[in-house]
This record gives structure tokens, sequence and C-alpha cells, in this order.
């Protein structure tokens, strides 16, 4: 209990729920940056490797910053075990329930040791992947068809453990054994964190 409270610095319980395309705070410029990218903390029905497609969507051209990504991060702490950073399970369910300004231990001191050793300012941190709402009829009630993937997932200060940005994407509507449907849920989140130079097309399939 008092690890779940520790994490939970700085919540306050008034935070409404966000649906697709909302957000809190906001996206500092990342060209340039050194961002930590966990994986997927918490998956809820979700068919295919939400980790992997975020990776792929993030690693995509003109990205900007220096994304160190799952994989990367497994490498480094195999290096050095002694710095006790797990890159999974970690107790994110509060994001989930209230709103979170800073984070504190045990995600803060992960995220510091990690920190310390890539030099990496900020974190990427994707709590969950879900399956978005179903369709409605003309009365509001819902149906069978196809429902889009979503991403939640906040950017973080790695040095200060405040959440710079807070927010829920989703990608196109699509049956659970379309591989379009987790692909354009990860697009979305890239295109969010790095939105394309001007004049530069998005990704096809891009929301």
């Amino acid at each position: 209990m008092a690890a779940f409270a520790a994490v939970a610095t700085g919540a306050c319980a008034s935070g409404a729920p966000l649906v697709p395309g909302q957000s809190r705070g906001y996206v500092p410029s990342l060209v340039g940056q050194r961002v930590i990218v966990f994986p997927v903390q918490r998956n809820f029905g979700v068919d295919g490797d939400p980790t992997a497609e975020m990776a792929f969507a993030l690693s995509g051209p003109g990205a900007g910053p220096e994304w160190l990504l799952p994989e990367d991060l497994e490498r480094t702490l195999a290096r050095s075990p002694a710095l006790n950073a797990p890159l999974e399970n970690l107790p994110v369910d509060v994001f989930l329930r209230a709103e979170v300004n800073r984070i504190g231990d045990p995600i803060y001191g992960v995220l510091r040791r990690i920190g310390a050793v890539t030099d990496a300012s900020l974190a990427l941190l994707p709590v969950a992947v879900r399956r978005g709402a179903a369709p409605t009829d003309s009365l509001g009630v819902a149906t069978d068809g196809p429902v889009p993937v979503e991403y939640v997932a906040a950017l973080v200060d790695v040095r200060s453990g405040r959440v710079l940005w807070f927010g829920v994407e989703a990608g196109q509507p699509g049956t659970d054994d379309d591989p379009r449907r987790l692909a354009s849920a990860a697009e979305a989140l890239a295109l969010r964190l790095v939105p394309p130079r001007r004049g530069a097309a998005a990704p096809e399939g891009a929301s």
C-alpha cells in the first residue's frame, strides 16, 4: 500500500476519464531529446503486440527524438543489473482512476536510475492499451461492429517526476483480426508526440 500511495503523488481524484483525442498538459518539442520508452504496462483485451507496434511507429521516418526503446533498455539493464529498474508491471493503475500530476516511487526511482545511466531527460510511459467504445445505433445503444484500439500514455520528466502530458489516442476501427487496428492506434500516438513537419505527409492510415 505504501508503494501504491507513493506513485500517486500529486494525483487528483476529480480528474475525469479522458476520451480518445483528449489530453492533459502539453507535449514539448522532442526533437533532439533522448526519451526512455517503457513497454506497454497493461493490455486490456487487445490482440497483437502493442509494445512492438508502438516501437515501430515511433521509429518511423523523421521521428526527431532519440527513442530509447524497450529492447535498448533491456540491453542497458542487462549490463547494469544492480540498477534494480524493472520495465514491466509497474503500478500505473492510478493513471486510469485519477489525474496524476507528479509520480512518486517506485516509478520515479526507476525513471531516475535509468535516466542516470542513459542521460535521458524524458520518459514515455504507455499505461495501457485497450479496446475502444463499441459503435451505437440511433438510440445510443451499443451494437456489434468494428471498434478502435486506444493507447493511454503519459510523458514524464525524468528528473522531477512531473507528468508533462497524459492522453488517449485511438486508431481506425477494425475487427479483432485486423492488424491495421493496432498499427493505426500506434501511429496516432506517435503523431501526437511528434507531429509531422510542415509539408510532410502523415503515415498512411494514421488518424
